[in-house]
C-alpha cells in the first residue's frame, strides 16, 4: 500500500528528509487503516463534505495545497533571501498532512461522505495531530495539523503554519 501511496501524492518524495518522508506516510497509512479507507479512496473522498459538489477530490485539495505551499516557500527564499526562515521539510509534510484526520472525520453511508460518529465529536485537525503525536512526528508538524483550519488558542503559528493555513483557505475559498 506505501508504494501506490507514493505513487498517488508523488509530493512525498519532495520531502528531502528521509526519516521524516517516511513518518508522514506512516500517518498515511495508519490514517487509512483506522478509518478503514484505501489509498484510492482519496480520489472519491470530497476534500471538505459541505462542498462535494465542486468534484474536486481529497487527493486534489491535498495537492493544490502542497503545490502553493511551495510556490510560497521558494517565493519567500527568493525574495526575502533567508529573512523569514522556512524549513521545508517541515512545511511538506504539514501540508501533505494536514487533512489527514479527514479519514477519520468522515465515512461512506449508501454510497454519500458524512460525518463518522468520532468526526461530530472531534474536528480533522484534533484527530489528525492525535496520529501525527502517535507517530512521532516532529512537534513542529503536529502544530501544523493542529492549527491549520483557525488560530490556535495560544496565539502561536510557526511561519510554516501561517503559510499552510492560507494555502489551505485559498484553495477552500476558490473553489466555493
Amino acid at each position: 500500500m506505501r508504494a501506490k501511496l507514493v505513487r498517488m501524492i508523488p509530493e512525498l518524495s519532495l520531502i528531502g528528509d528521509a526519516s521524516l518522508r517516511q513518518q508522514t506516510e506512516d500517518v498515511w497509512l495508519e490514517a487509512l487503516r483506522r478509518g478503514g479507507w484505501t489509498v484510492e479512496d482519496l480520489t472519491r473522498m470530497p476534500y471538505s463534505l459541505s462542498a462535494a459538489r465542486t468534484g474536486v477530490s481529497m487527493l486534489d485539495h491535498l495537492r493544490g495545497v502542497v503545490g502553493v505551499c511551495v510556490a510560497v516557500a521558494d517565493v519567500f527564499a527568493e525574495i526575502y533571501n533567508g529573512k523569514i526562515p522556512i524549513n521545508r521539510d517541515v512545511l511538506l509534510a504539514g501540508a501533505l498532512l494536514h487533512d489527514v484526520g479527514k479519514l477519520l472525520e468522515y465515512r461512506e453511508e449508501s454510497g454519500r461522505f458524512v460525518r463518522s460518529r468520532l468526526g461530530q465529536l472531534l474536528q480533522h485537525p484534533v484527530s489528525g495531530a492525535v496520529i501525527c503525536a502517535e507517530l512521532g512526528l516532529p512537534d513542529e508538524v503536529t502544530h501544523m495539523v493542529a492549527v491549520h483550519t483557525a488560530p490556535s488558542e495560544a496565539g502561536l503559528r510557526t511561519p510554516e503554519a501561517v503559510i499552510l493555513h492560507h494555502a489551505d483557505f485559498t484553495n477552500l475559498e476558490t473553489l466555493h
